[in-house]
């Protein structure tokens, strides 16, 4: 594409050079006062610049016709067809509708796909959450067998808080990790269960709020707490703390490089495996309580945050909570962006406590809100 435009640059410079030449040719050879007399003879040089410009100009335009044509004839012989789409594939879009943004990555697609019926299923888990981070959700259904663990335990914890979790319940392949003992040296990644058990049952700091607290807030309000959803709940800590009080929640979490959705549920709750752009795959006005824990902060982008917290109201019921846990951003932002974005929900405010985040070099603060949904 370059060098065609530069072509028809030097063509059009070349072509006004011989209009500017065939007018001075032109104009000095007429002359007003005597129309009989003989023309000048022309210069020497004008005839050589005139015959050169000409021979430049067709010189350019045969270059210009060459290259044009190799261009599209290499273009032809390089440019491949696509391979048709996965027969599977093709096979469940008469079923149900592709969302469109699994189609806008179909290489990604295709090769989640691209597997043998009525088979075992292959091993690409990594490739299921990377369609599912780019908003392919939900996932196509496949028509093979999830692989499970060759030697599962004899049985599994019944408690919330178990002293330890079988290896045996997991498939280790996708996670560089390869046994719940390797996770547990890093205490920030929730699969200490002994560090977990001491979560939400007491003051550690003003931004913490206990769950007798947040039943007592509920009994405060003529309230009760009995469906609730945990928004990024990792390992379900949340959740197993709350089954311990007869309420049932469900818990959104991702496996981004641990086995996050597994944990929890051998923990005995539920892990809804969604993203957070997705929506809430719930009724309208249903839930009791929806917590946004740690991982809902500042980094998600400000419209983003937006639909999320107008999803949360959409699955409140009226009276229902909204618990915003150790939310974190910079103090201005707090107080000319997120402020004013969660105040337009209306709600009631029955806590709202700010503290310095203190492993933080960017000024950032916490957050930690309980605010009840008025009735409409």
């Amino acid at each position: 594409m370059g060098l065609g435009l530069g072509l028809n640059l030097l063509l059009l410079l070349a072509m006004v050079a011989t209009n500017i030449l065939s007018l001075y040719h032109l104009s000095s050879s007429q002359n007003p006062t005597s129309s009989l007399s003989p023309p000048p003879p022309v210069p020497d040089y004008l005839i050589h610049q005139l015959s050169t410009i000409r021979a430049t100009i067709n010189h350019l335009t045969r270059l210009r016709s060459s290259s044009s044509s190799s261009s599209s004839s290499s273009s032809s012989s390089t440019t491949t067809p696509p391979p048709p789409p996965p027969s599977e594939l093709l096979l469940y879009a008469h079923l149900s509708p592709i969302g469109s943004a699994c189609r806008d990555n179909p290489s990604l697609l295709h090769r989640f796909m691209n597997y043998t019926p009525f088979s075992l299923c292959p091993s690409d888990q990594s490739l299921a959450e990377s369609l599912v981070l780019r908003g392919c959700h939900p996932l196509p259904r496949r028509r093979c067998f999830d692989p499970t663990p060759r030697s599962p335990p004899s049985s599994l914890p019944t408690s919330p808080f178990p002293s330890s979790l079988p290896d045996s319940a997991v498939l280790w392949t996708p996670y560089s990790c390869k046994s719940f003992s390797c996770l547990v040296r890093n205490d920030n990644l929730g699969f200490n269960l002994k560090l977990e058990s001491t979560k939400f049952s007491s003051y550690k700091t003003f931004l913490d709020l206990p769950i007798s607290q947040l039943f007592q807030y509920a009994m405060n309000s003529s309230s009760v707490l009995r469906l609730a959803i945990d928004v990024g709940g990792g390992t379900g800590t949340f959740a197993a703390r709350m089954k311990q009080h007869n309420v049932t929640v469900i818990t959104t979490t991702m496996n981004l490089g641990a086995p996050y959705s597994e944990t929890a549920a051998l923990r005995g709750v539920v892990p809804l495996h969604i993203p957070l752009q997705q929506r809430f795959p719930v009724f309208d006005g249903v839930v009791d309580l929806v917590r946004c824990g740690h991982g809902i902060n500042r980094w998600i982008p400000t419209v983003a945050l937006e639909f999320l917290l107008y999803d949360v109201d959409r699955v409140l019921r009226g009276g229902g909570f909204l618990w915003l846990d150790h939310f974190f951003c910079k103090l201005p932002d707090l107080e000319k962006v997120y402020g004013p974005l969660i105040g337009r929900l209306g709600y009631k405010r029955l806590r709202w406590a700010t503290g310095n985040k203190t492993d933080s070099k960017n000024g950032e603060v916490y957050l930690t809100a309980l605010l009840q949904k008025p009735w409409k």
